[in-house]
């Protein structure tokens, strides 16, 4: 396919900014901060207000609640170690992970937690990297008594996150069964707080330092991180999760003594951060894992990263699972494939090209990445997923934007 690296039309980038102004206007979404780039040129756009009932105007340099679109940035920190060799992917993780040794499995996914078996094998690092150790966020066990368990025993979700600090969220996690087999099937987010304990404990640093040495300041992100610092809170709008019933806009997080106000315990994938920073993180993954003149990642590390890993048993389990909720997201999660910490696109369903990566958040942000196009999307809200709203916002946005490009 065609490699482009020309940049976007005019009418194009009024034509966006239309769309994404009516969302606004609509009062479904306060404000937002729009980055689009291809090739050298780059366009922003603040619309909208810090809060649902005015105030300060949506800056560039707006502080967002990044959720699970700090998937990919966390896995860089994996990758460097797998580029180092001081992990490898079939490694069993049981020499820096011993609470998960030995593991018990349920005999059925959705049934009793006494009621297991033994594991057939050990879960490995390829098994967090790919989401598939056996635990963690499954739409088809919901109300089964391991969600609940599991939920109970990490304080683990997007409203509340991993609470306690690492060793004690690792013993805690220790004492359940797994729902599968480690490798048999793809399940959301919980390998990847593990996976962040995981380069802990090999590096012997906190997760967040070892992120910052190797990532993060490498690339310039200086307002990434695990909390916003008191002399930038004023750039951090609150989060509304809307009621779904009637729209009311319900706080979720305040700015100022919330829960990003202060450094967390449990340093994870839940990451506060500015259209730019990601700019420059999602611009090193088009660049091969080159950031100017400095290598942060091998060109076959960010490969690895951006390539679907998943055997068509595990996609099936994932495509099933997002394609229950199409109807409430506006089809997000149906990409096809997953790489490490991020969807890789594998089919086209809408106006995205095979090969496109990047992610969602519960929190109303989603970011992306095209190969073919060279082509970086960036949108980033204060409006959590409790409405299709920000879905629909999200969709609206990728398909305006492909309309831009001017070749």
């Amino acid at each position: 396919m065609r490699q482009s690296n020309s940049g976007f039309s005019d009418a194009g980038l009024r034509r966006l900014r239309e769309v994404m102004a009516r969302h606004v206007r609509s009062g479904t979404i306060p404000g937002l901060v729009a980055l689009v780039s291809r090739g050298g040129q780059t366009h922003v756009e603040a619309l909208g207000t810090m809060r649902h009932d005015g105030g300060a105007p949506m800056r560039r340099d707006t502080i967002f609640r990044m959720a699970s679109v700090s998937k990919p940035v966390t896995m860089a920190a994996a990758m460097v170690l797998l580029d180092e060799c001081r992990i490898r992917p079939d490694d069993p993780v049981d020499e820096w992970l011993p609470e998960l040794a030995n593991r018990k499995v349920l005999k059925r996914p959705g049934g009793p937690l006494e009621d297991t078996v033994p594991a057939h094998r050990p879960i490995t690092v390829r098994d967090l990297l790919t989401s598939t150790f056996g635990l963690g966020m499954d739409f088809d066990l919901l109300d089964s008594p391991i969600s609940a368990a599991t939920f109970e025993a990490t304080d683990y979700g997007v409203a509340s996150g991993p609470a306690p600090e690492p060793d004690e969220w690792m013993r805690r996690l220790g004492e359940l069964p797994l729902s599968y087999q480690p490798g048999q099937r793809w399940q959301y987010d919980l390998s990847h707080e593990v996976l962040c304990v995981l380069v802990a404990r090999v590096t012997g640093q906190p997760f967040g330092t070892f992120l910052r040495e190797r990532i993060l300041d490498p690339l310039g992100m200086t307002d990434t991180g695990y909390h916003v610092p008191a002399d930038k809170i004023d750039r951090l709008p609150p989060l509304y999760g809307p009621d779904p019933q009637t729209g009311e806009f319900l706080v979720w997080d305040e700015a100022a003594d919330g829960r990003v106000s202060r450094p967390p315990v449990f340093q994870g994938c839940a990451l506060v951060s500015t259209a730019d920073d990601y700019h420059a993180f999602f611009r090193m993954l088009l660049n091969s894992g080159m950031h100017q003149d400095q290598r942060i990642l091998s060109r076959p590390a960010v490969e690895l990263m951006t390539t679907n890993c998943l055997t068509p048993a595990q996609q099936a389990a994932r495509d099933t699972m997002y394609r229950n909720i199409a109807h409430l997201s506006s089809g997000l999660g149906l990409h096809g494939g997953w790489g490490f910490g991020m969807a890789v696109r594998t089919y086209c369903r809408d106006y995205a090209p095979i090969g496109q990566f990047g992610w969602d958040g519960g929190t109303g942000t989603t970011v992306y990445a095209d190969p073919t196009n060279q082509l970086t999307g960036i949108l980033l809200t204060q409006v959590g997923m409790s409405t299709p709203d920000p879905a629909r916002l999200f969709h609206d946005f990728w398909t305006t934007l492909y309309q831009v490009i001017d070749d």
